[in-house]
């Protein structure tokens, strides 16, 4: 009668732990979404040119209670950027989309101009780029470009957002309004970013070349 009990007990033990585990390691909601998304595609990235032919992935459910980071490992150091999907979803699911797909990997900061911004996110590396999709951007929230280490989305009007970014050095509120911030740098503000700011020049070229070697998406 003890061993019997014993044995429940211990089936029961098991099967709570297998219950939590799962839990935890289940796929975020918008991250499963997303690579969903990808394999619906059958993105052929033998194609030399699969970056600027992308299709627009649709929109995405945050989880309210994850917090999304975008590391960016570069020539320069790493960048932790936390995304905003709760007041640019579009772009936290575009961001998301294009990072699965390895899409910003080998991809340049193409314009550094110092107290300003470091733009990057080209897949043609001139600024004249877009992964094959434009989509409007998102200002319903109060965010101001009020300091350094914004996340913005570079355009070339109304409607036009696609892959190319930009981080700022300084506030630059002649962008509120035009262009849509959907992250915060949070680690290597006054490190990576300021030795890429020290990189740039009133042109915008780079003294060297600055490079994002990988960009990961990470939930906490």
């Amino acid at each position: 009668m003890l061993k019997s009990h014993f044995l429940s007990l211990k089936t029961t033990t098991i099967t709570v732990l297998l219950i939590a585990l799962t839990g935890c390691f289940s796929p975020d909601p918008a991250v499963k979404a997303v690579n969903a998304y990808i394999e619906q595609q059958k993105i052929d990235k033998t194609q030399a040119d699969w970056k600027t032919n992308l299709t627009q992935p649709e929109l995405v459910t945050f989880n309210p209670e994850a917090q999304y980071y975008w590391d960016l490992e570069t020539s320069q150091g790493k960048l932790v950027v936390k995304l905003l999907p709760d007041t640019a979803p579009m772009h936290a699911t575009s961001t998301i989309y294009l990072t699965q797909l390895g899409f910003y990997d080998g991809l340049i900061f193409h314009r550094v101009i110092s107290n300003f911004m470091a733009q990057g996110g080209d897949p043609l590396g001139n600024g004249t780029g877009n992964p094959g999709y434009k989509y409007a951007g998102e200002f319903e929230g109060t965010l101001r470009h009020d300091k350094p280490g914004l996340l913005s989305m570079a355009n070339s009007g109304p409607n036009t957002d696609g892959s190319q970014f930009f981080i700022t050095f300084t506030p630059t509120p002649w962008l509120d309004g035009k262009h849509t911030i959907f992250g915060e740098v949070v680690e290597g503000l006054d490190t990576t970013l300021a030795t890429i700011e020290a990189l740039g020049s009133r042109s915008g070229r780079t003294t060297e070349e600055v490079k994002i070697i990988k960009a990961t998406i990470r939930i906490e």
